[in-house]
């Protein structure tokens, strides 16, 4: 059987051009933030197909908060990248940790179900420990 999702698939979007996010100084210490995305919208970059979800983002800070316009457009930014839900939630902390430096960071993607599956991913991060 031919193999039908290539490298290229599986690392399409990772490394693509999305506008920056950016931040402002934390005043207070020891708190949580919870950010709810729940209109988010990509695409399949195997079959070019719209891929609908709710991100939920939940960080605390450390000296920076992410700035929030800046957050919605680099979220708008994935309405038209090919990447696949897993990475979605990736990238995303990745370049969360990356502005803001946050104590600790957990995204997690809820996406529409797709032929009767939904998929649920969750990543997180934290200073002490790195990735887990």
């Amino acid at each position: 059987m031919k193999r039908q999702y290539t490298e290229e698939h599986a690392r399409a979007g990772l490394e693509a051009a999305l506008p920056p996010i950016e931040t402002w100084e934390n005043q207070y210490p020891g708190y949580e933030i919870e950010i709810l995305m729940p209109e988010f919208t990509s695409v399949c970059p195997k079959t070019g197909l719209p891929d609908h979800g709710e991100i939920t983002l939940r960080y605390v800070p450390d000296t920076l908060c992410l700035e929030l316009k800046s957050l919605k457009m680099y979220t708008l930014a994935y309405r038209n990248l090919g990447i696949f839900q897993e990475n979605i939630v990736n990238r995303f902390l990745r370049d969360v940790v990356a502005a803001a430096k946050p104590v600790s960071a957990t995204v997690t993607g809820v996406f529409a179900p797709r032929g009767g599956l939904r998929t649920k991913v969750t990543a997180v991060w934290s200073k002490s420990r790195g990735r887990r």
